[in-house]
Protein backbone atom coordinates (compact mmCIF):
# COMPACT_ATOMS: atom_id res chain seq x y z
CA UNK A 1 0.00 0.00 0.00
CA UNK A 2 1.32 3.32 -1.12
CA UNK A 3 1.56 6.55 1.32
CA UNK A 4 -1.25 8.79 0.88
CA UNK A 5 -0.17 12.10 0.54
CA UNK A 6 -1.60 14.86 3.48
CA UNK A 7 -4.33 16.05 2.01
CA UNK A 8 -5.54 12.65 0.87
CA UNK A 9 -5.39 11.90 4.97
CA UNK A 10 -6.95 15.01 5.79
CA UNK A 11 -9.57 14.25 3.25
CA UNK A 12 -10.63 10.84 4.75
CA UNK A 13 -10.45 12.21 8.72
CA UNK A 14 -12.59 14.54 7.53
CA UNK A 15 -14.83 12.43 5.34
CA UNK A 16 -15.24 9.77 8.29
CA UNK A 17 -16.48 12.54 10.66
CA UNK A 18 -19.27 14.08 7.64
CA UNK A 19 -19.75 12.04 5.49
CA UNK A 20 -19.61 14.31 2.93
CA UNK A 21 -16.85 14.15 0.00
CA UNK A 22 -17.08 17.86 -0.89
CA UNK A 23 -16.92 19.20 2.38
CA UNK A 24 -14.23 17.25 3.31
CA UNK A 25 -12.15 17.97 0.07
CA UNK A 26 -12.87 21.61 0.99
CA UNK A 27 -11.68 21.22 4.66
CA UNK A 28 -8.25 18.75 3.55
CA UNK A 29 -7.45 22.20 1.56
CA UNK A 30 -8.75 21.46 -1.82
CA UNK A 31 -10.14 24.51 -3.69
CA UNK A 32 -13.90 25.14 -3.69
CA UNK A 33 -13.93 24.81 -7.81
CA UNK A 34 -12.68 21.16 -7.65
CA UNK A 35 -14.04 19.60 -4.00
CA UNK A 36 -17.41 17.75 -5.53
CA UNK A 37 -14.83 16.20 -8.60
CA UNK A 38 -12.10 15.42 -6.26
CA UNK A 39 -13.98 14.14 -3.60
CA UNK A 40 -15.51 11.66 -5.46
CA UNK A 41 -12.29 10.83 -7.21
CA UNK A 42 -10.69 10.59 -4.06
CA UNK A 43 -13.20 7.83 -2.39
CA UNK A 44 -12.39 5.33 -5.85
CA UNK A 45 -8.61 5.66 -5.16
CA UNK A 46 -7.51 1.68 -3.34
CA UNK A 47 -5.55 3.94 -0.69
CA UNK A 48 -7.86 6.42 0.15
CA UNK A 49 -10.76 3.61 0.54
CA UNK A 50 -8.66 1.19 2.62
CA UNK A 51 -7.75 3.65 4.99
CA UNK A 52 -11.11 5.39 5.77
CA UNK A 53 -12.42 1.35 6.05
CA UNK A 54 -9.48 0.71 8.37
CA UNK A 55 -10.11 3.83 10.50
CA UNK A 56 -14.05 3.10 10.59
CA UNK A 57 -12.79 -0.58 11.57
CA UNK A 58 -10.69 1.01 14.68
CA UNK A 59 -13.18 3.23 15.95
CA UNK A 60 -16.04 0.69 15.57
CA UNK A 61 -13.74 -1.93 18.11
CA UNK A 62 -12.90 1.17 20.46
CA UNK A 63 -16.46 1.62 21.12
CA UNK A 64 -18.31 -1.04 21.03
CA UNK A 65 -17.53 -3.42 24.42
CA UNK A 66 -16.27 -6.90 23.80
CA UNK A 67 -17.92 -10.18 25.18
CA UNK A 68 -14.87 -10.03 27.87
CA UNK A 69 -15.45 -6.16 28.86
CA UNK A 70 -18.95 -7.23 29.47
CA UNK A 71 -18.70 -10.25 31.49
CA UNK A 72 -15.77 -8.34 33.28
CA UNK A 73 -18.10 -5.45 34.18
CA UNK A 74 -21.11 -7.78 35.21
CA UNK A 75 -19.13 -9.42 37.93
CA UNK A 76 -17.69 -6.08 38.78
CA UNK A 77 -21.61 -4.77 39.61
CA UNK A 78 -22.73 -8.39 41.15
CA UNK A 79 -19.91 -8.26 43.26
CA UNK A 80 -20.56 -4.87 44.34
CA UNK A 81 -16.93 -3.36 43.52
CA UNK A 82 -18.64 -0.50 40.65
CA UNK A 83 -20.53 2.37 41.58
CA UNK A 84 -23.27 4.46 40.32
CA UNK A 85 -24.49 8.11 40.79
CA UNK A 86 -27.17 8.93 42.77
CA UNK A 87 -29.02 12.63 43.81
CA UNK A 88 -29.34 12.65 47.65
CA UNK A 89 -30.68 15.66 49.34
CA UNK A 90 -28.12 17.83 51.81
CA UNK A 91 -30.93 19.84 53.21
CA UNK A 92 -31.79 23.73 52.10
CA UNK A 93 -33.54 22.93 48.83
CA UNK A 94 -30.27 21.15 47.72
CA UNK A 95 -29.00 17.77 46.37
CA UNK A 96 -25.61 16.58 45.89
CA UNK A 97 -24.34 13.94 43.66
CA UNK A 98 -23.31 10.65 45.46
CA UNK A 99 -21.26 7.26 44.57
CA UNK A 100 -22.98 3.83 45.90
CA UNK A 101 -22.51 0.61 45.59
CA UNK A 102 -25.17 -1.19 43.22
CA UNK A 103 -28.39 -2.32 45.25
CA UNK A 104 -29.18 -5.93 45.55
CA UNK A 105 -31.61 -6.07 42.93
CA UNK A 106 -29.05 -4.84 40.25
CA UNK A 107 -26.23 -7.31 42.09
CA UNK A 108 -29.07 -9.62 41.90
CA UNK A 109 -29.74 -8.75 38.09
CA UNK A 110 -25.85 -9.17 36.95
CA UNK A 111 -25.89 -12.56 38.44
CA UNK A 112 -28.82 -13.63 36.35
CA UNK A 113 -27.32 -12.14 33.32
CA UNK A 114 -23.94 -14.45 34.24
CA UNK A 115 -25.99 -17.33 35.04
CA UNK A 116 -27.58 -17.31 31.76
CA UNK A 117 -24.49 -16.67 30.03
CA UNK A 118 -23.08 -19.78 31.77
CA UNK A 119 -26.07 -22.38 31.51
CA UNK A 120 -26.24 -22.58 35.11
CA UNK A 121 -29.77 -22.58 35.35
CA UNK A 122 -32.13 -24.61 33.05
CA UNK A 123 -35.77 -24.54 32.70
CA UNK A 124 -36.88 -27.93 33.13
CA UNK A 125 -40.17 -29.49 33.32
CA UNK A 126 -41.03 -33.41 34.87
CA UNK A 127 -43.50 -35.27 32.78
CA UNK A 128 -45.42 -38.19 34.48
CA UNK A 129 -46.95 -40.37 31.84
CA UNK A 130 -49.17 -43.06 32.55
CA UNK A 131 -49.73 -44.95 29.12
CA UNK A 132 -47.69 -47.29 27.33
CA UNK A 133 -45.00 -46.29 24.73
CA UNK A 134 -45.13 -48.46 21.41
CA UNK A 135 -42.21 -48.35 19.21
CA UNK A 136 -43.20 -48.32 15.74
CA UNK A 137 -40.42 -49.63 13.06
CA UNK A 138 -41.45 -47.63 9.94
CA UNK A 139 -37.75 -48.36 8.62
CA UNK A 140 -37.69 -50.83 5.90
Amino acid sequence: MSKLTLKQQRFADEYIISGNATAAAIKAGYSKKTARSIGQENLTKPDVKSYIDKRLAELKADKIADQTEVLEFLTAAMRGEVTEPILKNSGDFEQVIVDVKPSVATRKQAAELLGKRYGLWVDRKEVEHTGEVTFIDDIS
